[in-house]
């Protein structure tokens, strides 16, 4: 059976500046991390395209990252905008990270209020002892966020444990949430037209 290919889904990345989400960028672009002391600085935002194998489908995800953006300038409403999903993210070893994410997160359901949030704790490699956010406290902000977050992860971009798993488990949500949708495009690409009402109940009846 030939696989349907299912259109891109836009992934915005949130959170402090210095938490990780360039390295979580690099990590889905090629697999690699570079170490602070070696990166170049770099504004501007960037995204790229990963196709993932969920079952009989193929989805896009296309990840978008701030560029380091948030040093210098607010970012605007557009890069929220068509947002399939957000994450989250925070560094397990810096307190003062994690409890910014509040602001972050009334930034993502005022401007891509459809979107899955998913919240990522990172730098997972770090031995600090005891760790500054714990897995209570993520807990914790996820009842306070009344259910609005998806699914937690921990990952190290450094080490790239939980990274590639993080993102193939966004892809199986995505396919599972828009499944309907999905299976409606594949439809209409093998030449059948569903008209008005055919999905479901009667528009007329309002019973």
């Amino acid at each position: 059976m030939a696989l349907v290919r299912i259109p891109e889904q836009k992934i915005i990345l949130c959170g402090e500046y210095g938490v990780g989400k360039s390295s979580l960028f690099r990590r889905f672009l090629n697999n690699t991390f570079v170490p602070t002391s070696n990166r170049q600085s770099t504004l501007g935002l960037d995204h790229f395209d990963r196709s993932y194998t969920v079952g009989d489908k193929e989805i896009k995800l296309q990840l978008w990252d701030t560029g380091g953006m948030e040093r210098v300038a607010s970012i605007t409403s557009s890069y929220y905008k068509f947002a399939e999903a957000a994450i989250l993210v925070f560094s397990l070893d810096n307190a003062t990270t994690f409890h910014s994410l509040s602001q972050h997160m009334l930034e993502i359901v005022t401007y891509a209020e459809n979107a899955k949030i998913y919240l990522c704790g990172n730098k997972s490699d770090l031995d600090v002892g005891t760790p500054q956010v714990t897995d209570g406290d993520m807990e914790a902000f996820c009842e306070q966020c009344h259910s609005l977050i998806s699914a937690t992860y921990k990952t190290s971009c450094k080490t790239g444990e939980g990274v590639d798993e993080m993102f193939r488990d966004i892809a199986t949500q995505l396919v599972t949430s828009n499944r309907s949708r999905f299976e409606l495009q594949a439809l209409e690409q093998h030449g059948f037209k569903i008209e008005a009402g055919e999905e479901g109940q009667d528009p007329s009846c309002i019973c």
